[in-house]
């Protein structure tokens, strides 16, 4: 833009000298003097500021191409080279060598790509005559050429992100309401603080932004990036602000556990997460990173006292007073403002209870028989008596609070009962309980069939099924189908209706 306001500028002073003569235009000699005139008067450069004369050929050449052209400012605006942006000092074999060297060394300097190339021109004698290393940088800087950067993991993944920021367009992108889309992520410390034991740590900062608005919705430094810290933050996001209908965040091992995700289908939150290797995606995480570091770490640079707690306090009292209440340069006001005057798509928050049992991992198990419980995180489970019907059962839990395990329905995820530790050192007293009756309504033990009514047709012990099967075989009239041994005995209940 630069170079544009300069040609506009000279532009303007050449219309300045010669405008005059083209609102009243002299005649024969009368011009000739004119010119004269104006070559003697003295004229501020329009780049330097300084006292600037003009030769009697330089304005008659003005004057006549103002004249004309339709747009005298147009015509005295100072023409573009025709050769403007071609490299003249690079040859085709150079700018080969080039090409070859930065597509296989992008992670080079400029200089070391003018070194290399030194170096080519050594071996190949068509390569011809190398550049300085100012021309080149302005050929690189020209063509887009910059250094890049190697992954941190050289892997697949991390080379098909690479090739695709390079194939596709990077634009910026915002959600039309508040609670239209969540951000979140965890950032590292950039200083240490000091733990109770003595322990040095660098705590991790869950952040979670409000996409539309910038407002952020929750911050806490944790000791650790787990699933448990991330669905305690989470939690308080959702109970101080609502439920959003859609969060994104990247394919960390807590934002992918499943406890997190399926706590976000039961709330009924859309979960898109970023692609591998690609952290511009959340780019406004990003960006709210960068504003924490350099106000309040800042800030607090000096505190030499610092702990969880204390880091956690004042985070809150930055984000409420400082971060909340300052102009954001992207949306033009307040994120609190723009928060509270935004149109929303938000929900009221769960209770307490409701948020809790949302963020848990559904697993079946097999009950053993023998003692009517099930294996989880390495533990044994006891199953209610009631249920002991159940082949398999579905448990919900946290594996990070086994002290509250639930029996739930696996058709429609309604809890069924608590499900409590094996205690063997209680079991190890003696002392039992009675046996509940089943869920299903059957007897309450299996062997106890006193006072049931008879089954029609099973005298002698047989079954129904096997009493009519010989009830069928005597009204055929066929002899046995075997001959009873010599002098066996005989049946004392046989009436002669039935063979022995």
């Amino acid at each position: 833009m630069a170079q544009r306001r300069d040609l506009d500028a000279w532009a303007r002073l050449r219309f300045a000298v010669v405008g005059p003569l083209l609102a009243t235009p002299p005649e024969g000699r009368e011009l000739q003097k004119a010119l004269r005139a104006l070559s003697r008067q003295q004229w501020v450069h329009p780049v330097t500021g300084l006292a600037v004369s003009f030769a009697f050929s330089t304005i008659e050449k003005w004057f006549y191409q103002a004249r004309n052209s339709a747009d005298p400012v147009a015509a005295l605006r100072r023409k573009r080279r025709a050769d403007a942006g071609l490299q003249r000092v690079f040859s085709p074999a150079v700018i080969a060598a080039i090409n070859a060297l930065y597509a296989k060394y992008p992670e080079f300097s400029v200089q070391l790509h003018h070194d290399n190339l030194v170096a080519v021109s050594e071996l190949d004698s068509t390569v011809g005559t190398v550049p300085s290393y100012s021309t080149l940088k302005r050929y690189f800087r020209s063509r887009g050429l910059v250094k890049k950067r190697k992954p941190r993991q050289d892997t697949p993944g991390a080379r098909q992100a690479v090739a695709r920021l390079e194939a596709l367009e990077v634009r910026s992108y915002e959600a039309d309401h508040a609670f239209g889309l969540w951000h979140l992520d965890f950032h590292e410390c950039s200083r240490r603080v000091l733990e109770k034991s003595g322990r040095w740590i660098k705590p991790k900062l869950l952040g979670i932004l409000d996409d539309h608005s910038r407002l952020g919705c929750h911050l806490q430094w944790y000791r650790a990036e787990d699933t448990e810290a991330l669905v305690h933050g989470f939690s308080q996001a959702i109970a101080k602000r609502g439920l959003p209908r859609a969060l994104m965040s990247d394919n960390g091992s807590a934002m992918c556990s499943a406890e997190f995700t399926q706590g976000l289908h039961n709330l009924g939150i859309v979960h898109e997460r970023t692609l591998s290797y690609s952290p511009y995606q959340n780019g406004k995480q990003e960006n709210l990173w960068a504003t924490l570091e350099g106000r309040l770490m800042a800030m607090i640079s000096a505190s030499e006292e610092l702990t969880l707690d204390r880091l956690n306090l004042l985070t809150q009292l930055w984000v409420e007073r400082d971060y909340h209440q300052n102009r954001h340069s992207e949306i033009g006001t307040t994120p609190l403002a723009r928060f509270v005057n935004a149109p929303s798509v938000g929900r009221d928050a769960p209770d307490s209870d409701t948020l809790r049992r949302a963020f848990r991992q559904r697993v079946t198990r097999r009950q053993r028989r023998s003692d009517g419980t099930v294996s989880l995180e390495a533990r044994r489970f006891e199953i209610p008596s009631r249920f002991r019907h159940l082949e398999s059962v579905t448990l919900s839990y946290a594996h990070w609070d086994l002290a509250r395990v639930d029996l739930v329905d696996p058709n429609t995820g309604v809890v069924l009962s608590a499900v409590y530790p094996q205690d063997k050192s209680a079991n190890a007293s003696g002392t039992r309980r009675a046996l509940e009756a089943r869920a299903d309504g059957s007897p309450s033990s299996e062997g106890d069939l006193t006072g049931s009514p008879r089954l029609p047709g099973s005298g002698n012990g047989l079954s129904p099924l096997m009493a009519k099967h010989l009830r069928d075989y005597i009204a055929t009239g066929v002899p046995p189908g075997f001959i009873p041994s010599p002098g066996g005995p005989t049946d004392p209940d046989n009436d002669g209706d039935e063979p022995l």
